[in-house]
C-alpha cells in the first residue's frame, strides 16, 4: 500500500470507449502542464485503461488493474453489493444527483397503456432510467405478470415485441434483437449489446437515437438527454405519461415513470481517500469554475466527437462523500428497495442454467446424471483439471460453481469467491466438539488424521521423515496444510521450511500426493494399467488419479491391486474412512482388510484404533463449501436448495446427491458423509474457515515462494 500511497503518481481511470480514451489522454496532458504552476507532485500522470464494458471496469478495479470510473446508479449498487467495490462521489446535475426515468415515443404513436408488443430501446440493462425505474413502474401496475421463479429478462422479452437492452447478456436473445454493435467471436471485436459506446444504442443517447432511426416505438432513457434535444426532436417526440396522456419533452418534471440517482464513481475501499484527493484536484481545475477550464474541461465532451465521456455533460460537480456510508443511504432507500425488489442481486437477471465444474470423468458423469434428474432446473456440466482450475473458470465465468475443501476454500476467498452452501456431517460426537468455532457456527467438521497398517509398529506421528506417503491431494486441508504442524512445521528450522511443498519433497522419501511433483508423484498410479492413459492422470489432482481423495490415499496406503506401488502412512479425513476400509474388498482394490487392520497416529506419539478419532486427530476441517461469484449467489443458492429438497422428495429416485460408489468412485462432487448441505451466503470464508485454520493458511501461503501457486490471485 505504501508503494501507492507514497510513490505512485499515476491514477488509473476506466474507460469505455476510444472517444473516452481521447479525453481521458487529454486530461492527462493538461494535468502534466498545470501541475508544476500549482506546486503539487500528486498525479503527475494519468493511466487510461480500456474496458470492454462496464463489468469489465468494474471487474479491473476490484482486481487492482484500475482505480476509478463513472457508473450507472445500478451498476454502482452492482459493484458495492456483489463486487465490494465503494461509491466515493456523485454527479450532480441542475436537478441534484436525481434523474427522471422517461418513455418517449414518436408524436401521436403510443401511449402507456399500449406498450405490450411494441418494440423498445433502453439506456443499459440493470441501469436506473432504462430498465429499473420503468420495470418497477410495468410490475406496479401489473403490467408485467412476474414469478420470480424465473428471470425477469425472459417476463420482459414476452412483453416487448423485440428490444436493445445493452449488456442483458444471452439469458434472453430477442432482448438484444434491435442492437447493432459488431458481432464477433473474438472477444475484442465483439461489441453487439454491450454496455460500451461501441454499441450505437448504448446509454440514453443511444436509446434515443435507436428511436429516432425508426428501429424501436419506445425509448427508455433519462431526462438528461431529452434536455438537449433540439426543436426539430421537440417537434416529433412525446413523453409517455402514467396516467396515459402525452407530453411535450421538456414536460419531464410532471410526465415520468419515476425518479432515482443519477451516476457515481465508484472505487477500492483502500483506494477511496486517493480517490478523493484525484477528484478534489480534477474539478478545481477542470470543473465548470475550474482555474485551468481554459485548458481541458471536465464536463464537456463535444471536443472529442461524443457526449457523457467519463462523466455526464450535465454534470454540474462531483460531491465527495464521506468514507464507509451505507449504499442505501447515498442510493436512497426507495431505490434500494426497487433493486432488490428486482432481483438485482442475483439471478432474476441472469441466464437460468447453472454450469458445474466438475474435476473428473467420474464427476461428468455423476454431474450429468443430477442434471438428468432435475429437468426443470437447467444445470450444465462442464469439466476442469482441479480445484484450482475450476476457481480459474469461476473467477473468468466459464463456470459458475463448485464444491471445495478448506484450503481451496481460502484460496478461492482470497480470489474474490464466496461461499453458498456448507456440507453438514452430522455425527454422533457432534457434542464433544461443540467448544469449537465451527459448531459455533452451525456446521459440523471432519477430522485430519493419520494412518498406518496396524502391523508397522514402528511407525509414529514423530518418525515419518523418509517413509512413503500418501495424501489425499496437494493442498488438502489433512494432507498437506494440518499435516505441516506435525512434520515440516515443527522441525526446528522453520525458516528453511516456510515453503511446505518444497519441504515435504525433503520430508518424504517419496509418495502420491496427486497434484505436486517430483519424489511425491513416485508412487502415483494414474487410472490404468494401460500406459498411455496411466501417465496422462498419473499424480493429477483429480479422481483419475486412483489415489487421489480420501479413497484414494487409503488405497496408496495397502497399494494397487497387485499388491505394489504402496505407502507407510496416509494421511485422509475421518469421514467415511470405515466405509471406505470396507469398499477395499467390495470393489476388488483389496480383499483382507477389515477395521482392525489399521491404526491411527496420534500426536502424542501413541496409536488409536480408527474409530478413535475423536481423540486422535491432527485437527479439525472446516466443512467443504460450494463457492461462486458474487454475482451468482442467489442463483446458486436457490438452485441447490431447490435441487436438494426435490431429490429428498424424490424417492425413487436412482441419483442420490450423496453417493458415488455407483460412478467407480468415492467424494464425487460432494463428499459422500455428507447429510444435507446448509445455507452459507450469511458467512464470509473466513467465518467459515475458522479463526485457527484461517490463520494457519494465511501463514502458510504468505511465504510460499511467488509463482508456486499460480492460481493463487490477490484480489
Amino acid at each position: 500500500m505504501c508503494l501507492q500511497v507514497c510513490g505512485w503518481k499515476k491514477f488509473r481511470w476506466c474507460t469505455l470507449s476510444d472517444l473516452e480514451q481521447r479525453k481521458c489522454a487529454e486530461l492527462s496532458k493538461a494535468l502534466t502542464a498545470v501541475l508544476p504552476v500549482t506546486n503539487t507532485d500528486s498525479f503527475a500522470r494519468i493511466s487510461c485503461i480500456r474496458a470492454h464494458n462496464t463489468y469489465d471496469c468494474i471487474d479491473k478495479i476490484r482486481v487492482n488493474k484500475a482505480d476509478a470510473a463513472s457508473l450507472d446508479a445500478g451498476d454502482v449498487y452492482s459493484a458495492v453489493k456483489l463486487y465490494g467495490l465503494t461509491i466515493v462521489a456523485k454527479e450532480i446535475y441542475e436537478q441534484g444527483n436525481c434523474v427522471f426515468a422517461v418513455a418517449v415515443a414518436k408524436r401521436g404513436t403510443l401511449d402507456i397503456q399500449r406498450l405490450r408488443g411494441a418494440r423498445s430501446c433502453h439506456s443499459g440493462a440493470r441501469w436506473t432510467s432504462g430498465w429499473n425505474i420503468p420495470l418497477g413502474f410495468l410490475l406496479a401496475r401489473n403490467d408485467l405478470s412476474w414469478d420470480e421463479g424465473q428471470p425477469l429478462s425472459q417476463v420482459i422479452s414476452e412483453y416487448f415485441n423485440a428490444s436493445c437492452i445493452p449488456g442483458i447478456g444471452v439469458a434472453a436473445p430477442q432482448l438484444c434483437a434491435l442492437c447493432q454493435g459488431q458481432k464477433s467471436y473474438i472477444r475484442d471485436k465483439n461489441h453487439f449489446c454491450e454496455t460500451s459506446s461501441n454499441e450505437p444504442f448504448y446509454d440514453s443517447d443511444g436509446a434515443f437515437r435507436c428511436l429516432k432511426d425508426g428501429i424501436a416505438d419506445v425509448a427508455f432513457l433519462d431526462h438528461l438527454t431529452i434536455m438537449r434535444a433540439t426543436e426539430s426532436e421537440q417537434q416529433e417526440y412525446e413523453l409517455l405519461c402514467p396516467d396515459g396522456t402525452t407530453a411535450e419533452l421538456s414536460k419531464y418534471n410532471t410526465c415520468n415513470l419515476g425518479k432515482g440517482p443519477g451516476r457515481g464513481i465508484i472505487t477500492r475501499h483502500n483506494f477511496q481517500k486517493i480517490t478523493n484527493k484525484f477528484l478534489t484536484m480534477i474539478q478545481r481545475l477542470f470543473g465548470r469554475k475550474g482555474k485551468e477550464r481554459a485548458r481541458f474541461e471536465l464536463f464537456n465532451s463535444s471536443s472529442f466527437g461524443g457526449k457523457n465521456l467519463l462523466f455526464r455533460d450535465a454534470t454540474q460537480h462531483l460531491q465527495l462523500l464521506e468514507e464507509q456510508l451505507e449504499i442505501a443511504y447515498v442510493l436512497g432507500l426507495d431505490y434500494v428497495a426497487l433493486l432488490k425488489g428486482l432481483g438485482h442481486e442475483g439471478s432474476s437477471l441472469d441466464n437460468s442454467v447453472v454450469r458445474w465444474c466438475c474435476i473428473s470423468n467420474a464427476e461428468l458423469r455423476k454431474c450429468e446424471e443430477w442434471a438428468l434428474s432435475i429437468k426443470s432446473d437447467p444445470l450444465v456440466c462442464v469439466q476442469a483439471t482441479s480445484m484450482a482450475s475450476c476457481i480459474e473458470m469461476i473467477k473468468s465465468s466459464e463456470a459458475d460453481a463448485v464444491t471445495l475443501d478448506a484450503t481451496h476454500v481460502y484460496i478461492a476467498g482470497r480470489c474474490g469467491l464466496v461461499p453458498v452452501a456448507a456440507e453438514c456431517y452430522a455425527d454422533e460426537s457432534t457434542e464433544e466438539i461443540s467448544k469449537l468455532h465451527l459448531k459455533r457456527k452451525g456446521l459440523s467438521p471432519a477430522y485430519a488424521v493419520a494412518l498406518a497398517k496396524k502391523n508397522a509398529k514402528q511407525i509414529n506421528i514423530h518418525n515419518l521423515r523418509g517413509r512413503r506417503s500418501c495424501h489425499s491431494h496437494l493442498y488438502s486441508p489433512g494432507g498437506w496444510l494440518l499435516l505441516s504442524r506435525y512434520t515440516v512445521g515443527a522441525l526446528e528450522n522453520i525458516a528453511e521450511n516456510c515453503d511446505i511443498g518444497s519441504a515435504y519433497q525433503n520430508y518424504f522419501w517419496k509418495g502420491c500426493m496427486p497434484g505436486a511433483d517430483g519424489n511425491l508423484c513416485k508412487v502415483c498410479i494414474g487410472d490404468s494399467e494401460v500406459e498411455g492413459a496411466r501417465v496422462s492422470s498419473r499424480c493429477a489432482a483429480n479422481h483419475n488419479e486412483h489415489y487421489y481423495g480420501n479413497m484414494g490415499a487409503l488405497r496408496c496406503l495397502v497399494g494397487n491391486p497387485s499388491g505394489r506401488s504402496f505407502g507407510d502412512v496416509a494421511f485422509l479425513e475421518h469421514s467415511n474412512l470405515l466405509w471406505n476400509i470396507e469398499n477395499l474388498k467390495s470393489s476388488g482394490w483389496a480383499k483382507g482388510y477389515t477395521a482392525v487392520d489399521f491404526e491411527l497416529l496420534c500426536p502424542d506419539g501413541t496409536r488409536a484404533a480408527v474409530t478413535e478419532w475423536a481423540g486422535c486427530n491432527l485437527g479439525p476441517i472446516p466443512p467443504s463449501t460450494v463457492m461462486t461469484r458474487p454475482v451468482t449467489v442467489t442463483k446458486i443458492y436457490d438452485f441447490l436448495m431447490k435441487s436438494q429438497e426435490f431429490l429428498e422428495t424424490k424417492l425413487d429416485s436412482e441419483f442420490h446427491l450423496f453417493q458415488s460408489q455407483k460412478y467407480g468412485g468415492s467424494d464425487l462432487l460432494f463428499k459422500d458423509a455428507t447429510q444435507y448441505l446448509v445455507p452459507a451466503t450469511h458467512m464470509s470464508y473466513q467465518e467459515i474457515l475458522g479463526e485457527s485454520f484461517f490463520q494457519l493458511a494465511e501463514s502458510v501461503f504468505n511465504c510460499t515462494p511467488a509463482g508456486k501457486v499460480k492460481f493463487f490471485i490477490l484480489s
